[in-house]
């Protein structure tokens, strides 16, 4: 993520706009780049402290989508970790977040972007049930 925004700005220079959507795990990264790059960040039932709950999983895998075999290692929580970052401005972040996610414990959202704006819907799932109501309101947000 770091060495493509890297290569956008070598391309479009001060005109380059940034803002960053991420879903599950992409939420805990676009945190992140909204904390290095300070631009607006909408996260979509947000994974928080991923090294944690990943950590169940260690071991042999299989991406369901690519059907790729890997191995999630113990260094990879480590790096996990490494990148998690402390949100200084909840300002630039939008929580939407579903209660009946069964993947992750909307409470920890919660708790942890409590400053944030937080749209909490009862019902949902991980996947964001709905999300479709969402996209014109989250560029507007992200400020495009």
């Amino acid at each position: 993520i770091e060495q493509a925004i890297a290569d956008l700005k070598a391309r479009h220079g001060s005109a380059l706009r940034l803002g960053a959507v991420g879903s599950s795990l992409g939420g805990f990264m676009a945190t992140r780049v909204s904390e290095m790059y300070g631009c607006h960040a909408a996260l979509i039932n947000p994974a928080v402290r991923p090294h944690e709950l990943l950590c169940d999983y260690l071991g042999p895998q299989t991406n369901p989508y690519s059907g790729e075999r890997y191995e999630l290692l113990p260094g990879h929580m480590d790096e996990l970790r490494a990148l998690a970052v402390p949100v200084t401005a909840p300002e630039r972040l939008w929580v939407l977040q579903q209660q009946e996610d069964e993947v992750l414990d909307y409470r920890k959202a919660l708790d942890e972007y409590r400053f944030a704006r937080l749209s909490l819907e009862c019902g949902g799932d991980h996947a964001f049930t709905g999300f479709e109501r969402y996209p014109a309101q989250i560029v507007r947000f992200l400020g495009f």
